[in-house]
Parts: structure tokens; C-alpha cells; sequence
């Protein structure tokens, strides 16, 4: 009986030893067993710079009617549904960029932390923007099993991103180093420079709701740590290759023609003859040399796709997707486009309207030119195929001079081109300044047999799978519309 037991527990000691090496022989050294906080940055990084980018090509722009859905006119025909992509993109990379802030938090890396939170606030402020009321201050806390997290009411969210911007300078400011940063390559004045510039852009967009929104405006202007150049754009520059790639380049040319240049932006360039047109759009015959407006180019009405509202509009240009068998971005020395977050052309116009508002003492007709030379500047327009020598002959004879305020907007519309969402939450926000008219906005119009009663939709609808997964929260937020 001894004898048995001996052989039993020697049998159970050699079976010990073998799962332990087992275990040891599958473990791979070369594979780490924990996700680095740069490769979480640069994940987060590239999730909400992809998801804005993919969903300007699909709603930002067709909403602002800066270019046109030739098939499933939805956006185009104010048809909304929810449009979970942007919620549900957005809120994976906020996932990465809460872990990074908490691995930095306890290695007290304060400019990494500052990188990571500055990165949140510009997501959450998309995501406000489209949606309203959000899940903020209990949202990525399912770590903590909260998985059914309370939508914040926006001014109390607009209020937030504000401080945590300004919180974010400041650790920016301090002790640690950046890693991982794909957008402005560890460099932490540049960071500080998007930071202050976004707190612009909050405060312009909610002046009438945030307190002191004048004052604090100044007060970062002051302050001057806002972009100054195209070098400051808050832009990720993809890579060559898949997955990596601008995310439109993969798309099948039929998905691709699906989105057109507008004909209101068509109109707006082929009346002052500006060279963007051939950025923003391949010309019909192809030809780069010499631009005729009338023939080289077309836009698509926005509205439904009958018989009544004309898709005939030019492909969208070379920079946004190698056409088969047409020029590519390459051989007119062109890179590939970038996904925008914000630019300094952007923050011209920012600065020009509010200089005319009063809230800044700069001259209005100066950061208005400078927004417009930004934008061409940054697109490498050719002057000379559309008859200008260089900008200055183009902004002295075009008719494009700054004359009143309703120009601040249509060059800012014009520059908004592929900048994520905010081209259609602009174009909201003027048309709510307009007496929720398009009566007072001359480069747009109500879309062709639009199908929300001639009124522009306010918001997005929140994602269906929500009304199952956080349904209390979910109509609590709904019952406050």
C-alpha cells in the first residue's frame, strides 16, 4: 500500500514538473505580456483621427454641403438615422487613451498625461457636439463594472473639456517625457499650442452657454501659445501602406464615387476661380495644366437622389484616393491627405470672426487673408493653371477680399474641407445665428427635397444598441430633449 502511494505522489510530482515546463516552453519571450503606454497612445491616436476622418467623408462634409451623396442620400436629405460608427469609434479610442492617462498618472509622467488628455477632450467634444447629452464622467469605467454610465448634460461637459484642457497645459508644462505620439512627434510645445487652440474653438462654438466666454478668449490670445503656422496643424499623416493608410484608400471605386463635390462648393470656387477647386476635386477631363471652370469641373446637388436633384459632381481629388488609370496625388507632387483634427487655417477664421465680434483687438481682414492663404498654402494649390501668378494676385483680383462677415464664414466653410465633423456642426451653428433659416447664409440653401421639413437637423440620434445596454440612462437623456 506504501509502495502504491509512493508511485502516485512520484507520478503526480513528475506531472507537476512537465506542466511547468510546458507552461515555460509556450511562454514567448520575445512577446510582451502587458500593452506598452506609446502603443496605446499611438492606438488611441490613430482610432479617433480614423474614425472623424472616415465619418467627414460620410457626414461631416455631405451635412455641410460641401460635397454631395450620389447614392444613399441619407445625410444628404436630412434622413438621419443614428450613426453609430462615429459614437462607437470614438468611444474605442477614448478606451486607449484612459489607460494611458492612468499608467502615466502612476509613473507621474505629467506630459504624457497632458498628451492623453488633450486627446480626450478633442474626441469628447465631437462627440457632444453630434450627440448632446453624453456618458463623460462614468464613461470607460467598465473596469470598475460600470457599464451603464450617466449621460452628462453638455454645458456641464463643454465646462469640463475647458478645465481639462487648461489642466492639461499644465502637465505639459512639467516633469516627464512623450512616447508614442504619431501627430505631433513627442513634442510637447506643440500639444500646448492644439490645447489652447481647441479651447478657442469650444469657446467660439459655445459663447452663449460658457461664462466669461469673451474674456477667456482674450486671455488665451494673450497668452499666444496658439498655432501660428501650418507646421501646428493637429494632423496624423498615414503611412503607405495597409492598415495604415488614409482609410478612404481602400474603399471600392463604387464607394467612392458615392461622394461627390457639391454643387454649392463648386459654385462658391468657380466664382472667384481659386485654385483649391483642383485639390478638391479631380477635373472630368483630367487635365491639371489649364483649368476651365465650366468644363473641367461639375457638383452634385444636395438633397435626395430622384430624378429632380441632379448627382452629376466631380470625383473628389487625387490626394483622397488613387482613381485606377486617372492622375495620382504622386505625379503632381502631392502627398497623400492627412486626418484633421483642427488647423491653422481654421483658427484664422476662429480669430477673424472673433475680432469682428469684438472679443480681440486683431484686425479682422488680416487673419481673414491669412486663413485663406493657410488653406491654399496647405493644399499647394497651382496658381497658374487657373491664370494667377501667386497668392497675392489671387486674393487682389479674384473678388475673394475681405468686404463683411458673411465672407469669414463662406472661407471658413471653404477651409473646413475633410476636417472631421466640424464643417456640419459650423454650418449648425450659423444656421441657428441665422434665425434656423438658411436665408442668411448665401453660399448654401435647403437641400433638394429634403426630407426633415426644410429645417437642418440638430443632432444625431444616440445609438440603437444603447436603449438595450444603458436603457435607464439612455431615457433619462432622451426625455430631456
Amino acid at each position: 500500500m506504501k509502495t502504491t502511494k509512493y508511485i502516485i505522489a512520484l507520478m503526480m510530482g513528475f506531472w507537476l514538473v512537465g506542466c511547468q515546463n510546458f507552461e515555460q516552453m509556450n511562454e514567448n519571450p520575445n512577446e510582451p505580456t502587458e500593452v506598452t503606454s506609446d502603443v496605446l497612445l499611438a492606438s488611441g491616436m490613430r482610432q479617433v483621427v480614423t474614425t472623424v476622418t472616415e465619418e467627414s467623408f460620410l457626414l461631416g462634409n455631405n451635412a455641410a454641403q460641401i460635397t454631395a451623396k450620389t447614392l444613399r442620400t441619407e445625410v444628404d436629405a436630412y434622413n438621419w438615422n443614428a450613426f453609430p460608427t462615429l459614437w462607437d469609434g470614438l468611444y474605442s479610442g477614448l478606451t486607449d487613451l484612459h489607460k494611458v492617462e492612468d499608467v502615466a498618472l502612476s509613473s507621474g509622467n505629467l506630459k504624457m498625461q497632458g498628451v492623453a488628455k488633450v486627446m480626450q477632450c478633442y474626441a469628447y467634444s465631437v462627440l457632444t457636439n453630434a450627440y448632446g447629452d453624453i456618458p463623460y464622467s462614468e464613461a470607460i469605467q467598465g473596469g470598475d463594472n460600470n457599464f451603464t454610465p450617466i449621460y452628462d448634460a453638455q454645458e456641464n461637459v463643454y465646462a469640463s473639456l475647458l478645465s481639462s484642457l487648461s489642466e492639461a497645459v499644465t502637465m505639459l508644462e512639467g516633469d516627464g517625457q512623450i512616447s508614442g505620439d504619431i501627430i505631433y512627434g513627442n513634442d510637447a510645445d506643440q500639444w500646448i499650442k492644439f490645447a489652447q487652440s481647441l479651447k478657442l474653438r469650444l469657446l467660439m462654438n459655445a459663447s452663449a452657454k460658457v461664462s466669461n466666454a469673451q474674456d477667456q478668449f482674450a486671455a488665451i490670445v494673450t497668452d499666444g501659445r496658439i498655432m501660428t503656422s501650418n507646421e501646428d496643424n493637429a494632423a496624423l499623416s498615414y503611412l503607405s501602406g495597409f492598415p495604415n493608410q488614409f482609410p478612404l484608400i481602400p474603399l471600392k471605386t463604387g464607394d467612392f464615387d458615392a461622394v461627390a463635390l457639391s454643387q454649392n462648393m463648386y459654385n462658391s470656387l468657380s466664382e472667384h476661380h481659386d485654385p483649391r477647386l483642383s485639390r478638391y476635386a479631380r477635373p472630368n477631363d483630367d487635365v491639371y495644366d489649364v483649368i476651365s471652370d465650366s468644363s473641367s469641373f461639375s457638383g452634385a446637388v444636395n438633397g435626395s437622389n430622384s430624378g429632380n436633384c441632379s448627382k452629376d459632381g466631380s470625383r473628389l481629388g487625387p490626394q483622397f484616393y488613387n482613381y485606377p488609370g486617372f492622375t495620382d496625388a504622386s505625379s503632381l507632387g502631392l502627398s497623400m491627405a492627412e486626418g484633421i483634427m483642427m488647423s491653422y487655417a481654421e483658427l484664422c477664421f476662429i480669430l477673424a470672426e472673433a475680432a469682428d465680434k469684438g472679443w480681440i483687438a486683431n484686425v479682422v481682414a488680416d487673419e481673414y487673408k491669412n486663413g485663406i492663404q493657410a488653406s491654399m498654402d496647405y493644399y499647394q494649390v497651382n496658381y497658374d493653371a487657373f491664370g494667377y501668378t501667386d497668392f497675392e494676385d489671387f486674393y487682389t483680383n479674384s473678388g475673394i477680399a475681405y468686404t463683411n462677415a458673411s465672407d469669414i464664414w463662406r472661407q471658413k466653410w471653404t477651409a473646413l474641407f475633410f476636417h472631421g465633423m466640424e464643417p456640419y456642426f459650423e454650418v449648425r451653428r450659423w444656421y441657428v445665428e441665422s434665425g434656423d433659416s438658411f436665408d442668411n447664409i448665401p453660399f448654401l440653401d435647403l437641400p433638394c427635397e429634403d426630407l426633415n421639413g426644410g429645417q437642418l437637423p440638430m443632432r444625431f440620434l444616440y445609438p440603437g444598441e444603447e436603449q438595450s445596454l444603458n436603457a435607464a440612462n439612455y431615457s433619462a437623456a432622451v426625455d430631456k430633449l
